[in-house]
């Protein structure tokens, strides 16, 4: 019987050690699940961060984008209002010169007006050389100017 004792001890350890294994791949089973878990609850914390990090770039990125539109928009208006001012300062130009040529005129039919040389002489005689009678304008005209 020693021997049979012996081996139902021999099978009760085994059985003892296989238990204590089992239970130790059940408690590494049980330490990972949660580490897995504890894992995917940060993964999960950190997907929302980026996603709110993303939706704020995407955010500025509009505002970028529309940022540059309007600065392309001004840029133009900029570039009308420069042609527009141009076009004016042509016709200021053009303006002024008509003016000097009317204040020429005027200086030239003004016989009290005095140039380089004195005096200037008597308009109608003046008029006289340059006009014939027909189309020279009577004295009345002349003061309106």
């Amino acid at each position: 019987m020693a021997t049979n004792t012996l081996i139902w001890i021999i099978v009760a350890i085994v059985v003892a050690i296989g238990v204590v294994a089992v239970l130790a791949v059940l408690a590494r089973n049980r330490r990972r699940h949660a580490q897995a878990e504890h894992i995917r609850g940060e993964v999960e914390r950190e997907t929302q961060r980026v996603e709110k990090r993303e939706a704020f770039a995407d955010e500025t990125q509009a505002k970028a984008r529309a940022a540059r539109a309007e600065a392309e928009a001004k840029a133009a208006e900029a570039a009308r209002l420069e042609g527009t001012a141009a076009s004016h300062r042509d016709a200021v130009s053009s303006s002024r010169e008509d003016l000097e040529a009317q204040r020429e005129r005027a200086d030239a039919l003004d016989p009290k007006r005095s140039d380089a040389h004195g005096l200037k002489g008597d308009v109608d005689a003046a008029d006289e050389t340059a006009q014939p009678q027909a189309e020279r304008p009577r004295t009345e005209h002349r003061h309106r100017l």
